[in-house]
């Protein structure tokens, strides 16, 4: 009997021992699947605490170069443990106001495209990070066009990085030109006026084409502005901008010869009259069937081809016509990056961006390194890039809506360039007033 008991007390205390082993080892498989170390596992590596990042974009995923990027992403993702992209597509025509709103609720992603046009904009409500430490520090910083750097560095402080660039270059139909008796295309505004009449009678097409309304009009109001040396808004000694036009009878002068020029284009006839009205879709759309000679316009139209293969076969790349200064308008498409919880590891991804194989791969005619290797129309494109100007860094919204407004009251209402220019110089200052960057306020 006592052998029983013995035995008994013997058996429980071994069924106790293999219970607390079991619990034990529940313990530790939880504690691995939780990412902690297990008490067995000492002395082992620890397992990389992996950090998601939210990438807005606004590619087009059914296009070459939008599955190429989602494969470029995915491939960071597959070499990176301890990083995972959240990669979401939002179209440019709600990407900025949803970004405002994720701002404004203090929920960015960590990086997102953009549009030039915001740049001063999302500067001013203090969502961007201070990039200056990690690109002076990058081996690759001399690779990025310096004027392309410089346009993103506000008060020495870099707050953006380019995504592409979108350099504007003087796009003509050779044989358009060459049935009008012209050899070469236009260097200058004289010049272009002077051969309109000319294409004109001889082709029954139109010399040149314009966007006069719409997104793409203050982008070519800038260029032309520039070419007659003159500026939107100056920054002042006070770190604020002015338009100082009417402070200054030369400038006033100045811009006022290019509401001129707008003027002039419809009265020699060297634009269509409809083109008063033209967004970006009719200026593209019409110099890709030949329907007028000449535009200043982007690389992208070599990828709209398709659409008229044989008329776009004789279409030349050119310097766009100036007045006073040689300039083209470039669009510095931002990649911003916001003021992230995760900074190393949001550079990690933006530097994997702006690397050379990315480009390579996704930007071969537009990137913002000088050592991809240009395919298409690209290098002639980018020859220009030392010539680019680009929009102050200011808040952009009203500015260019009253940069569209006034190229209605010259090619619409025919007003006088110099009341146009003098209206305009007066609006951009009532708009920096509004944001409070108005200089002297």
């Amino acid at each position: 009997m006592k052998v029983n008991k013995t035995l008994t007390a013997v058996l429980a205390l071994l069924m106790l021992a293999t219970l607390l082993a079991a619990c034990g080892s529940n313990k530790e498989n939880a504690s691995n699947a939780s990412g902690a170390p297990s008490e067995s596992a000492a002395g082992s590596k620890a397992p990389v605490k992996e950090v998601t990042l939210k990438f807005w974009s606004s590619l087009d995923p059914s296009s070459d170069q939008g599955k190429m990027i989602q494969q470029k992403v995915k491939e960071f993702d597959n070499s990176h443990d301890n990083i995972k992209i959240d990669l979401q597509v939002i179209t440019y025509d709600v990407l900025h106001d949803k970004l405002v709103a994720a701002i404004n609720a203090g929920d960015a992603p960590d990086l997102s495209w953009g549009l030039s046009e915001w740049f001063g904009e999302f500067n001013k409500l203090d969502a961007l990070a201070d990039l200056t430490s990690y690109v002076d520090g990058w081996a690759e910083k001399d690779k990025i066009y310096s004027n392309v750097l410089e346009a993103l560095t506000v008060d020495g402080k870099v707050k953006a990085l380019p995504n592409y660039l979108g350099i504007r270059a003087l796009l003509y139909h050779e044989n358009i030109l060459k049935d009008a008796g012209i050899s070469a295309a236009p260097k200058t505004w004289d010049e272009l006026l002077g051969i309109a009449q000319t294409v004109k009678e001889k082709t029954g097409k139109e010399a040149f084409g314009i966007a006069g309304a719409g997104v793409r009009s203050p982008q070519e109001l800038i260029m032309y502005l520039a070419q007659n040396d003159v500026v939107l808004a100056e920054k002042q000694s006070d770190g604020k901008y002015k338009n100082t036009w009417q402070d200054n009878p030369d400038q006033l002068s100045k811009a006022a010869e290019v509401f001129q020029f707008y003027q002039d284009l419809l009265d020699k006839k060297a634009i269509k009259t409809d083109a008063r009205t033209w967004g970006w879709e009719e200026e593209d759309q019409n110099f890709v069937l030949g329907q007028y000679a000449m535009v200043v316009n982007g690389t992208w139209i070599e990828g709209r081809s398709s659409e008229n293969p044989e008329g776009m076969k004789d279409v030349k790349i050119a310097a766009p016509m100036y007045k006073k200064t040689p300039a083209t308008f470039m669009e510095i498409a931002p990649l911003f990056v916001y003021k992230s919880s995760h900074p190393a590891e949001t550079w990690e991804f933006a530097s994997f961006l702006l690397g050379a194989d990315y480009q390579n791969a996704v930007n071969p005619s537009n990137a913002p390194r000088s050592d991809v290797v240009n395919e298409g129309w690209g290098k002639e494109f980018m020859e220009l890039a030392s010539q680019g100007v680009v929009f102050p860094a200011v808040s952009l919204g009203g500015i260019t809506k009253v940069m569209e407004d006034s190229l209605a009251r010259v090619m619409l209402k025919k007003e006088k360039p110099e009341d146009v220019a003098k209206w305009l110089s007066q609006a951009i200052n009532d708009s920096l007033s509004k944001t409070g960057e108005l200089s002297g306020s």
